[in-house]
């Protein structure tokens, strides 16, 4: 009939509420960001370079996502959110797929430059005791601006290098610090140190040093001769721990997989190292009919090897502060000695004076270089085990 109207349909009905569900199914939600594409859409690049989903994973470790981060992405962790990023990444047949990270190989350049601080400081050690006078002086200073330039040269490539194309870059907001004037304070302090706190508590020192074990000042020249060949094994070393986390880095299922298998080599390669020195340590000790000093070197050593790991992964703040603190702890010491000579401050040198009693000169070194090898040997267990500190870097935009 005209004017009339049909029943309107009961909301309650089967019918309407299956064409209700229907309608709001289909009907496109507006305003529903994709939390997944926006972040995708932030790391493209690492997202479109990515030869698996843990490269994803470490790469967006390095950007400070954590397992917490994931769950707001309703994930359980950082590597099943990487999956599915990995899974949704653009890969169609106009961009070819990216090479998978290639093994870094033993190049002769680097590997004969490893070897060249070792060389020119058995030179240098060599022409020191075959002279003397001006000549001595003239041979110490032309050698030690010989192993100088040899060892930079030898940490601007190869495994020990950050600067090497196969390296892995610094990390995204590391903050910097410089390292060589306390290595270079480290390595003095060995050569020279022992002798001039020995001096000094004794009154001196009263003359310079001669270069030679018996003289005013002594000068122990085995730990720094073991510690210019050892660049060469510690090269190795790192290059070994590299290829080994590579692997491991492909192999993982995991970021806590690829910790717990990480963490181990890295142990292991920082004893690989530390057995290398000592044996090279007891030949030079041998060869120079000096004494070892096996705690003293084995401290330095490891604190200058652990500082160069960490520096090579892009984690140079850490290694800059420990360094320094180890080098004014050496230099307080005898600072401390010098200054109980003014009146009323002989008390100043007491601690130095009954360590130096209890175990000798080279007590004061292998505790400040034994601290803070002890400190970043916890700092690289947690740092180097982590993924993001072997991915390779994203480039610039």
């Amino acid at each position: 009939m005209p004017g009339s109207r049909e029943p309107a349909a009961d909301p309650k009905a089967p019918g309407a509420r299956e064409s209700a569900a229907g309608r709001k199914a289909s009907a496109p939600r507006r305003g529903a960001a994709d939390p997944v594409k926006a972040l995708m859409h932030r790391h493209r690049e690492l997202c479109e370079r990515a030869v698996d989903p843990l490269e994803i994973a470490a790469g967006l470790e390095a950007h400070g996502i954590t397992d917490r981060t994931a769950a707001r992405f309703r994930h359980r962790d950082v590597f099943s959110l990487a999956e599915e990023m990995y899974a949704r990444a653009s890969r169609d047949g106009e961009t070819p797929l990216p090479a998978p990270p290639v093994t870094p190989r033993v190049r002769i350049g680097w590997a004969l430059l490893t070897l060249l601080p070792g060389a020119l400081c058995a030179a240098a050690v060599t022409a020191v005791h075959l002279t003397h006078g001006r000549s001595r002086l003239l041979a110490a200073a032309a050698g030690a601006l010989a192993v100088a330039l040899a060892l930079r040269a030898a940490l601007r490539r190869g495994p020990l290098s950050r600067t090497d194309a196969d390296r892995p870059g610094p990390r995204p907001g590391a903050a910097s610090g410089r390292t060589a004037p306390w290595t270079l304070w480290l390595v003095t302090y060995s050569l020279l140190g022992n002798g001039l706190l020995d001096s000094a508590l004794a009154g001196g020192p009263d003359a310079l040093p001669t270069g030679t074990v018996d003289g005013p000042w002594p000068l122990t020249a085995a730990p720094v001769l073991a510690l210019a060949l050892a660049c060469a094994p510690a090269a190795w070393a790192a290059h070994l721990f590299t290829v080994r986390t590579r692997r491991r880095l492909g192999a993982s299922r995991g970021l806590e997989d690829f910790a717990a298998a990480v963490r181990p080599l890295l142990l292991g390669t920082f004893a690989l190292f530390l057995g290398a020195l000592a044996g090279l340590l007891t030949l030079c000790a041998a060869v120079l009919d000096e004494p070892a000093a096996l705690a003293q070197a084995l401290a330095l050593g490891s604190l200058l090897f652990l500082a160069r790991l960490l520096t090579t992964h892009g984690f140079t703040y850490a290694p800059a502060v420990v360094l320094a603190a180890a080098a004014m702890a050496e230099a307080a010491a005898l600072a401390t000695v010098f200054a109980s000579r003014l009146p009323a401050l002989g008390f100043l040198a007491t601690p130095v004076e009954t360590l130096v009693t209890t175990w000798g000169a080279g007590s004061v070194p292998v505790f400040a270089c034994g601290a803070a090898a002890l400190t970043l040997l916890v700092h690289a267990t947690r740092k180097l085990t982590r993924a993001s500190a072997h991915a390779p870097p994203e480039s610039a935009p």
